[in-house]
């Protein structure tokens, strides 16, 4: 009799161990829990985006110029970069002549198309807008004007890693420059766009860029046997036009 009891008893007491692991097994699978993971972002700070390849603008890999300009702007929209623009040496022609600017030279011995490069860290997607001007004419160091020289951009556009959703709506495909007269628009980037690091060249590769970037000079202009500089101005502004 006694051992018919614990034999019951085994089996009620095995029953309830069972039933009681069913149970809070269904309690976990039966719930859930759902933690929240945030990250707040702030406007980019003062660094400056070293410049980017050109051709396939990664700012995870940036190049290195042979002759850069003065250090970028900095700032959370800044101008990172803009080339330098060499004619060379040329002889003295009494023809109308056109001469190109050479493509940048990089440090590993690579040629890319001249460019200008801009980045918008502030995150708030305003916009921005990109001018250059030309506010005195190519004179020698004593002041002697190459009368009639004009300036020409062609094969221009955008180019970027980023979305192309957020792709400029405007940009200038050409650009012509009058000496001492206003900045002429080269990209609008309305509201929505432009985020991120942009690249605004003159021809996609170094072979486009052969012929991107003219200089005419007259015939009759008075040609010293000197060197003739000018200065180009590229502004950036935090109100695009936004029609």
């Amino acid at each position: 009799m006694n051992k018919g009891m614990l034999s019951l008893s085994g089996m009620l007491l095995l029953t309830a161990s069972v039933t009681a692991v069913q149970v809070h097994a269904e309690g976990i699978f039966s719930k859930d829990t759902q933690p929240e993971g945030t990250i707040t972002f702030e406007s980019g700070d003062g660094s400056i985006t070293p410049p980017v390849d050109p051709e396939n603008p990664d700012p995870t890999d940036p190049v290195v110029p042979v002759d850069p300009p003065d250090p970028g702007t900095g700032g959370a929209l800044s101008i990172d970069y803009g080339s330098k623009f060499k004619f060379g040496v040329q002889n003295i022609s009494t023809l109308d002549q056109t001469y190109y600017a050479a493509p940048d030279e990089m440090q590993d011995g690579s040629k890319k198309p001249t460019y200008v490069q801009i980045t918008d860290k502030r995150g708030t997607l305003e916009g921005w807008k990109l001018s250059i001007a030309q506010p005195e004419q190519f004179k020698t160091a004593d002041g002697d004007e190459l009368t009639g020289a004009q300036l020409t951009f062609t094969k221009c556009e955008v180019t970027s890693l980023v979305d192309p959703k957020y792709t400029p709506g405007t940009v200038s495909s050409e650009i012509v420059l009058i000496p001492g007269q206003t900045s002429v628009l080269a990209v609008n980037a309305e509201q929505e766009t432009g985020v991120g690091t942009w690249v605004y060249r003159f021809g996609s590769n170094a072979e486009a860029n052969k012929d991107a970037v003219q200089l005419f000079v007259p015939g009759k202009s008075v040609k010293l046997a000197r060197q003739y500089a000018t200065r180009l101005v590229w502004s950036l502004e935090n109100t695009p036009n936004n029609d």
